[in-house]
């Protein structure tokens, strides 16, 4: 297979870049609600969704390649096991950077990273969530000219048509032992 251009590996690593990203804004209003000052919220933001953006879409680009298999948890869950505390790390150091002009560390770096790898099982869960549901209807935009973007979408494609097909296998199995039930009380 040819090698993917620059512009259809940002295009496949678009959805995880968004859903990273998306996390500095919430910081963001979540230090504003919490009564942190401006300053402070803002550089949160910036410092959280950077990392956060560029790990998402790192992901995206992993599962293009077929490294993380579409609907598997396990593999997601160790990718931000790994990367959500290394986005952490950076957030605190960027958020120094920003506020007083030098990189500022935890007081117990190797205390904050055993509490944020725990943290990450709960933002893994959340972005694996959203992912499957922004993805697939990216991939169907995308999927022309792109391959590796046509093979996960096919992908998607074909677990949705399973799990129809289990549906309406359910439905009518349901539908003819409610129908059952119904002759055998004549």
């Amino acid at each position: 297979m040819a090698e993917p251009s620059l512009r259809h590996l940002g295009r496949l690593a678009l959805p995880g870049a968004a859903i990273g990203a998306f996390a500095g804004p919430a910081a963001l209003v979540l230090a504003l609600v919490a009564g942190q000052p401006a300053d402070w919220a803002l550089a949160t933001g910036v410092a959280l969704g950077l990392p956060l953006a560029l790990l998402g879409g790192g992901f995206g680009l992993l599962m293009a390649a077929g490294v993380i298999s579409p609907g598997v948890f396990a593999p997601t869950a160790l990718y931000w096991l790994a990367g959500f505390p290394l986005a952490r790390l950076a957030h605190e150091a960027l958020v120094g950077l920003l506020l007083v002009g030098r990189p500022v560390l935890p007081p117990d770096p190797a205390g904050f990273l055993a509490y944020q790898a725990i943290v990450s099982l709960g933002f893994a869960i959340g972005f694996s969530w959203l992912y499957e549901r922004i993805a697939p209807g990216w991939l169907r935009r995308i999927r022309h000219g792109n391959p590796r973007a046509e093979r996960l979408y096919q992908f998607y494609l074909r677990h949705a048509e399973a799990q129809w097909k289990a549906r309406e296998s359910r439905r009518q199995a349901r539908a003819a032992a409610r129908a059952a039930s119904g002759k055998g009380a004549s």
